[in-house]
């Protein structure tokens, strides 16, 4: 006998795709490389690009320009450019970037509570493959 759908079954399913693909996309936001870093930068004020490249070492200026696009395109930061010659442009948290910076700590707190085991960790699996790569 064939499997039936209701209409309530569907939609049920096409939320619950719409959802996973939301989930999905938010995930890849925030564990890009430079997302979360970009947004603990700017918790405590707005700045301009190039502050921000200095805070985020190590980041191309292309790369930077890319964060910062897309964190605007996810609401998370805001630009505003000033009408000086040359123009100025500052980048701020918005209120939902704001309210990413919670979650954010809490993350950053579990990180440094469990560093250390982390540490142990990684050297025995290290170890572990040294030895079963020499044999």
């Amino acid at each position: 006998m064939a499997a039936t759908h209701t209409g309530d079954t569907v939609r049920g399913s096409e939320q619950g795709a719409a959802y996973c693909q939301q989930m999905r996309l938010l995930l890849e936001r925030v564990g890009e490389r430079w997302s979360l870093l970009a947004v603990i930068a700017l918790r405590a004020q707005a700045l301009r690009f190039n502050a921000l490249r200095r805070e985020l070492q190590g980041i191309s200026p292309r790369m930077l320009a890319r964060t910062l696009k897309a964190l605007e395109r996810d609401c998370l930061v805001s630009r505003t450019v000033h009408p000086t010659v040359p123009p100025q442009v500052d980048y701020a948290l918005t209120a939902l970037g704001r309210s990413l910076l919670q979650p954010v700590d809490a993350l950053l707190h579990w990180a440094d509570e469990h560093r250390e085991a982390m540490d142990m960790a990684r050297r025995d699996f290290d170890a572990r493959e040294a030895v079963a790569a020499a044999t």
